[in-house]
């Protein structure tokens, strides 16, 4: 037997899809009939971000979000992981019927794990020094070679970094210490960065790798 859904919620539906439909495979758009939270997925595009599919129930973090929103307040920009850990950028928008009574919702998890990593590398890139005698064509010269040399690198691979496990993460650090890039003021970081990893974790793989010479 077909589902009834409330005619409140179905007329959201084309307005989802059109929002998944405009910003593309990374944005996953949920509509939620909450007559049902067992089953309250009605419609969902892009469901490979989260790994949900209509009969997927709500999660807990979306239950806690109505929980803070008993007025139906509408929630921006708040940021979430998925069960996929991923790192989502989401916002939910209540559905009211006549009388106000909150009966579904929008939500929208936007995937941007890769971007996360790009905006990591652009402040790390863009960051300058306090020292107003720094030499900055001599700075620029070692950022090139920095970069070239860790690009180089990982494009050995052929696969963005989101992608690459932890051996093959080891084994990029181990060739760039080879090369000395290491050596370089700032390496440790820009590397860090440039892999989706905190600077502790490439100072781990550093030793880890030093021992076993």
């Amino acid at each position: 037997m077909s589902r009834q859904i409330n005619p409140e919620v179905t007329r959201y539906i084309h307005i989802a899809k059109g929002i998944a439909e405009t910003f593309g495979a990374n944005c996953e758009v949920v509509v939620h009939d909450f007559a049902d939270l067992e089953r309250s997925i009605v419609a969902i595009f892009n469901g490979h971000v989260t790994g949900r599919s209509l009969t997927t129930p709500m999660p807990d973090y979306s239950l806690d979000k109505i929980k803070q929103s008993k007025e139906g307040n509408d929630i921006y920009n708040y940021t979430s992981k998925s069960t996929l850990g991923r790192e989502l950028k989401s916002t939910t928008m209540f559905i009211k019927d006549a009388n106000e009574e909150v009966v579904g919702c929008v939500c929208i998890n936007f995937d941007m794990t890769e971007l996360v990593g790009f905006k990591n590398a652009l402040n790390e890139l863009t960051k300058v020094a306090d020292d107003e005698n720094t030499n900055l064509g001599d700075v620029n010269k070692v950022n090139d070679v920095l970069i070239d040399m860790v690009q180089d690198t990982i494009n050995k691979f052929g696969r963005p970094i989101i992608y690459l496990n932890k051996d093959e993460k080891v084994s990029i650090v181990r060739d760039l210490d080879d090369k000395g890039v290491f050596l370089i003021k700032g390496a440790v970081e820009y590397v860090a960065n440039a892999l989706n990893v905190s600077r502790y974790t490439i100072y781990n793989y550093l030793d880890g790798i030093r021992e076993g010479k």
